[in-house]
């Protein structure tokens, strides 16, 4: 972790964060009270089971979040990109944080502290309210992921899993919108489909062979995505 200095009024993920809610001079409070630092890829931000202390701001990057089981496996519960935020939930709840944050890529992130974050949610109803849509947002996935693992086969699950990481993870740079911009092991590719890691590895081949995907070094690009979305039995 290496601190660095970003400036909130020149944030590049302003406009989709919390921040495009503020006032100038809550913009100004927030940004003189805020830290930013740098993440290597592998880094872990905050960890479950931790008080949250503020929340965190994604500039740049992606995070990977996880809880662990009394084994100690990891699960990963979902991924955030640029501008979302994170920690929010167990901080309004007065929780510790479920889970742990490690970076996939190399990430940018910045830290508001507890008292300045709730003193904008109970002054800013635009902010409060933009936080309440994202909880329900959150909620929403988390009934579909239910369902769709009591549900659904391993092969549709894998299926519907590649349809998320092309939406989640598209290359902003190139406009590419069949690469998944992301390198993940197939042991995370496994753990999101919730099987064992060779299962997804054989069927990777199977979709690969059917001209369903292709793989680019360690990067899978969507070459039919009808027939994925068919495969998943997702709304087209």
């Amino acid at each position: 972790m290496q601190k660095i200095y970003l400036d909130c009024k020149n944030c590049d993920v302003k406009a989709v964060s919390f921040l495009s809610y503020c006032t100038d001079e809550e913009a100004e409070i927030v940004s003189a009270a805020k830290s930013c630092s740098h993440y290597n890829k592998g880094q872990s931000i905050f960890y479950e089971d931790n008080i949250p202390l503020g929340i965190y701001c994604l500039s740049k990057g992606a995070i990977k979040l996880t809880r662990s089981n009394k084994d100690g496996k990891e699960q990963i519960i979902r991924f955030a990109r640029e501008g979302e935020f994170l920690g929010y939930r167990a901080l309004i709840a007065d929780e510790p944080l479920v889970a742990t944050a490690t970076c996939i890529e190399d990430t940018v992130c910045c830290f508001v502290p507890k008292n300045v974050f709730l003193e904008l949610l109970e002054k800013n109803a635009q902010i409060n309210k933009h936080m309440l849509k994202s909880l329900c947002h959150d909620l929403g996935i988390a009934d579909e992921r239910i369902q769709s693992l009591a549900q659904k086969s391993v092969r549709e699950r894998l299926a519907e899993t590649l349809l998320f990481l092309q939406k989640t993870f598209q290359d902003d740079k190139t406009q590419d919108e069949n690469l998944i911009a992301v390198t993940l092991p197939r042991e995370d590719i496994a753990n999101i489909v919730g099987t064992a890691t060779e299962t997804v590895i054989r069927l990777l081949s199977e979709f690969k062979s059917d001209k369903l995907i292709d793989m680019e070094g360690k990067k899978i690009r969507i070459l039919n995505q009808s027939a994925l979305e068919r495969i998943s039995h997702a709304s087209v």
